[in-house]
């Protein structure tokens, strides 16, 4: 019974209904969040649970984080938004889908934008007043990260939360060149209040002992797990080619993800105008929108392709791909180029993975670590387009793309195994225990 009741209220958590404690607003995305109860506390005594923060982003992250722990037994409150929503989030009766951020969607106006954060906010702080979970893992920030590196967290606290945080990028903004005292000074917060974190990499973990001051006993470093959510039909590499006007025969990179300036897409934009100047058989195809505050990057970028000559070669898509169209990209796509210039992880490789297309990427971060030569893909240094393009060329003569239709199917089975999620809930889940005992 207990399931059952937990089930139940999974499916209404997005429905109004709430007690006037923290006002008596209504919301707009269909959830009255005045006094939002958790669902956890509303069942009553039961195995420890978990409230999982998503930011309301980061859908295939989050989804295999929750299906991991799930399938070892953990309650969950996923916190999520519509981004998020997935048919899995309402099966499961160990989870409790709350919809406190609702829609997301950009084409609106400032105000609307405005009025949407503030409300998302009023639900999290009516949420976490009376959540039955004892650790609240945080996957992202929210759009106010000075507020929720500080206020938010201190709030946990003194609720009596473990803090349990993700960091996805130890310093997102020292990576694209915006670093500041005051962003330094809310991410040293933010780290000091956690109780635990996890991070990507080793290097990640190094940074963040040397650059804000972490014990390293607080620190676990955890394999960023397969991205399975795009779906995957019957359709072919040559289906996938046609729909997206590329010949059968074309020797197609892909660039896939937001654009902006550590990406290096300059120096793959250099690369592929020497090879496709004496090759014309070759094809680039560039998927994903323009990160926030990078236009002019990506204005730069369309006036070299302008000046190149090789346009008729070049597929562009600038904006947000839909998950239900990602697979055409990575089919149609014979090697994703991955030539950022400054990075410690990235999630594009292992969508690529998940299709079983090998990944030429640059030897930043943890990417080395993340490809086997001539199995998966290669290696080129990077900010060096003249290798880049050397490498790209290799691949094309290779067995591995003469032979790629055969072996999507390893590179699949390999990542699979390599980043299973069963294995990041072990760890996840082991670190949860540990706090609960101390």
């Amino acid at each position: 019974m207990r399931y059952e009741t937990r089930a139940q209220i999974a499916k209404t958590s997005t429905v109004a209904s709430l007690s006037p404690r923290c006002g008596a607003t209504s919301l707009s995305s269909g959830v009255n969040a005045d006094s939002l109860v958790s669902p956890s506390s509303a069942v009553g005594p039961q195995l420890p649970s978990v409230a999982l923060l998503t930011g309301g982003d980061d859908k295939p992250y989050a989804l295999g984080l929750a299906s991991a722990l799930v399938a070892q037994g953990m309650f969950l409150d996923f916190i999520g938004s519509d981004t998020v929503d997935a048919p899995e989030l309402h099966r499961s009766p160990l989870i409790a889908f709350l919809n406190l951020r609702g829609d997301q969607r950009e084409n609106v106006s400032f105000t609307r934008k405005a009025l949407r954060v503030l409300a998302y906010y009023g639900r999290l702080v009516c949420y976490a007043a009376t959540a039955k979970p004892k650790i609240f893992h945080i996957l992202w920030n929210n759009r106010f990260e000075i507020i929720d590196r500080t206020l938010l967290m201190l709030y946990y606290r003194l609720l009596g939360k473990k803090i349990v945080f993700t960091a996805h990028n130890v310093n997102a903004a020292k990576r694209d060149s915006r670093d500041s005292f005051f962003n330094r000074l809310s991410l040293r917060i933010q780290y000091g209040l956690s109780d635990h974190i996890f991070v990507h990499t080793e290097r990640m973990k190094s940074e963040l002992l040397t650059d804000f001051g972490v014990s390293a006993s607080k620190t676990s470093v955890i394999l960023f797990g397969i991205n399975n959510t795009s779906p995957d039909t019957a359709i072919t590499t040559s289906e996938a080619k046609q729909q997206l006007g590329v010949s059968a025969e074309a020797k197609t990179a892909l660039f896939f993800g937001q654009i902006a300036p550590y990406k290096g897409l300059e120096y793959l934009m250099a690369a592929f105008s020497e090879l496709a100047q004496r090759d014309d058989s070759y094809r680039l195809i560039i998927a994903g929108k323009v990160k926030k505050g990078h236009a002019e990057y990506w204005n730069e970028i369309e006036a070299r392709i302008a000046a190149s000559g090789i346009q008729n070669q070049i597929i562009k898509r600038i904006e947000h791909i839909p998950d239900e169209e990602v697979e055409l990209y990575f089919k149609a796509g014979d090697v994703l180029i991955v030539p950022y210039t400054h990075i410690f992880q990235s999630g594009v490789p292992f969508l690529a993975y998940s299709f079983g297309l090998p990944v030429i990427a640059t030897d930043v971060g943890s990417l080395r670590q993340d490809i086997v030569e001539g199995r998966t893909g290669s290696i080129c240094q990077p900010q060096d387009s003249s290798d880049l393009a050397r490498v790209i060329g290799q691949y094309f003569d290779s067995e591995l793309f003469h032979n790629l239709e055969s072996r999507r199917a390893e590179i699949k089975a390999y990542a699979n195994e390599q980043y299973s999620w069963s294995k990041v809930g072990a760890i996840t889940i082991a670190v949860y225990s540990e706090l609960l005992r101390t």
